[in-house]
């Protein structure tokens, strides 16, 4: 299959107009037009209908979408296969606001001739982004990792780049919102409140372990209306609050008086690891691994408390060296 016409056919998908596909192509629309003619002849079928209005899809161009794209991506997987450094890194931060994403803006930073494609896995728990690290989809990931390394896939590497410590936060109106610091102790007689953290996913594990370490109550009943909502929510409460992570970027009016408490003795931590495909030969992905390694923050004489499974990944993974 030509994939100069695959690749076309997906230009017009996503423009909506043969003119705009050409200009993104950099070739003629008669040339965008003969492209699509043979892929159609080829294919036995009609991709689009064309209006005023531009291009749209048949319901045989909907079926043939997917795996045009898929098509492309195998494409670019092979030819990165022996072009190591050719294409930008491509990393998973799960989220822009959390601390895997606040450090490779630092990486970036120290590191500007090295090209980032950063991207958000918004759904996808460890065992979705461990698929899409094995399957090429991205170079590398950001996930806590609940499960020995010997149950992970042969081709899958982690390790363990951030802990990630617990605030508390509060609106001006909760009874420790005047705290220099507060213990889990504390929290236990407090509503922490996370709507809509999905069970069965590794942070939903870490909370769940977090609550029967310290007998607190955290409330994942309703939906999620993202961040803003829950933010405004709690300012303006005498009873809720949330645990946030020390490198999390939140931004709020300066009218909500929002206060984040430092959580110590001990201070919980959320354990992140790095992961990725060890016959990755992107020469950027050794680089993001030796900062990360050589820029990990320890703890000193603090007293943490991580949960079960990352203190038996840590000894188990420093045992095989």
């Amino acid at each position: 299959m030509d994939l100069d016409a695959v690749r076309t056919f997906v230009a017009v998908t996503d423009a909506g107009q043969f003119r705009e596909a050409a200009a993104e192509l950099s070739v003629t629309q008669q040339a965008v037009s003969k492209r699509i003619a043979a892929l159609e002849q080829d294919l036995g079928v009609r991709l689009f209908t064309r209006s005023a209005r531009g291009a749209r899809l048949t319901i045989d161009g909907q079926a043939f979408l997917p795996h045009a794209r898929e098509l492309l991506r195998v494409a670019e997987r092979a030819d990165a296969s022996v072009r190591p450094g050719r294409r930008a890194l491509r990393v998973d931060v799960h989220s822009r606001r959390i601390a895997s994403a606040v450090l490779l803006q630092r990486f970036h930073q120290m590191h500007p001739e090295i090209e980032l494609d950063v991207v958000t896995l918004l759904d996808a728990d460890v065992g979705a982004a461990i698929a899409a690290v094995e399957a090429g989809t991205v170079d590398a990931t950001f996930h806590a990792v609940p499960v020995p390394a010997q149950q992970l896939p042969n081709v899958i590497e982690t390790v363990r780049v951030i802990d990630e410590r617990h605030q508390l936060l509060v609106g001006p109106g909760h009874a420790l919102a005047n705290a220099h610091a507060v213990t889990p102790a504390q929290l236990a007689d407090h509503r922490i409140w996370m709507p809509g953290m999905a069970p069965g996913t590794e942070w939903a594990d870490y909370y769940d372990e977090l609550a029967a370490a310290f007998g607190l109550t955290i409330d994942v009943v309703g939906p999620s209306f993202g961040n803003e909502v829950l933010l405004a929510e709690i300012a303006d409460s005498a009873e809720l609050a949330t645990l946030a992570g020390e490198h999390t970027r939140y931004l709020w009016p300066d009218s909500y008086d929002l206060r984040r408490i430092p959580v110590r003795d001990p201070t919980p931590v959320y354990p992140i690891s790095l992961i990725w495909r060890d016959d990755n030969p992107h020469p950027a992905l050794a680089a993001l691994h030796d900062h990360l390694v050589s820029t990990r923050v320890g703890h000193g004489d603090a007293e943490i408390w991580l949960p079960s499974w990352a203190v038996d990944s840590a000894r188990r993974r420093s045992s095989h060296g």
